[in-house]
């Protein structure tokens, strides 16, 4: 439940304050870059990583069967993996870099680690869904279907705009953060959720 929190009020905090950052355009993890600060994100990332890679372990004992903490794990990792490797500059930050800028071994690694957090945690909310479902809880099943496509369409469209499609640049950071904010809102409502059932897919109880 902390996690989901700490993640997005850093990323919230960082963007507002962070002189030639637009948090519209440019992504979350260019707050590790261009600034004495940037050591902030670089532990938001991992501290966060790791209380997810927890609540994965925490999940799996609850009884949620094999593939949701599977995957909420991988998000954990990635979150952890995408804090050690900065990411590469992009879309004219830090201020002064190249436009495109030249692809580098940590980037590409920043983008492998970030690869799950995009992939992993709306395929988690599909799992944990079809589970709800099978145990009679539609409006949980419901919201993580929901949170699942949303996230898919958010993460799409920021990709086009990190790609340098020019109506959707001046975006791309707010995409990103309407993904993973929805998300994010998901894995601590979960969290709540199991607080209150033993088992969202019903095995005991």
């Amino acid at each position: 439940m902390v996690a989901p929190a700490l993640f997005v009020g850093s990323f919230l905090v960082q963007g507002a304050l962070r002189p030639g950052y637009d948090p519209l355009r440019h992504p979350v993890s260019s707050l590790a870059l261009g600034h004495r600060a940037g050591w902030v994100q670089v532990a938001t990332f991992i501290v966060s990583g790791i209380l997810v890679t927890a609540y994965a372990v925490a999940l799996a004992r609850s009884g949620a069967g094999r593939w949701a903490p599977i995957l909420i794990a991988a998000v954990g990792v990635g979150l952890v993996g995408a804090g050690i490797f900065p990411a590469d500059p992009i879309n004219g930050y830090p201020p002064g870099t190249l436009v495109p800028a030249p692809r580098t071994p940590p980037g590409r690694l920043h983008d492998l680690f970030s690869t799950p957090v995009f992939t992993a945690l709306p395929a988690a909310a599909l799992v944990l869904g079809s589970r709800y479902a099978h145990a009679g809880k539609r409006g949980w099943a419901r919201y993580s279907r929901l949170t699942a496509a949303f996230f898919w369409a958010f993460f799409v469209l920021s990709s086009l705009g990190f790609g340098g499609v020019p109506a959707l640049v001046p975006t791309g950071g707010l995409w990103q953060r309407l993904s993973l904010v929805t998300g994010l809102v998901w894995l601590a409502a979960t969290a709540v959720a199991c607080r209150r059932y033993t088992d969202p897919g019903g095995a005991r109880g």
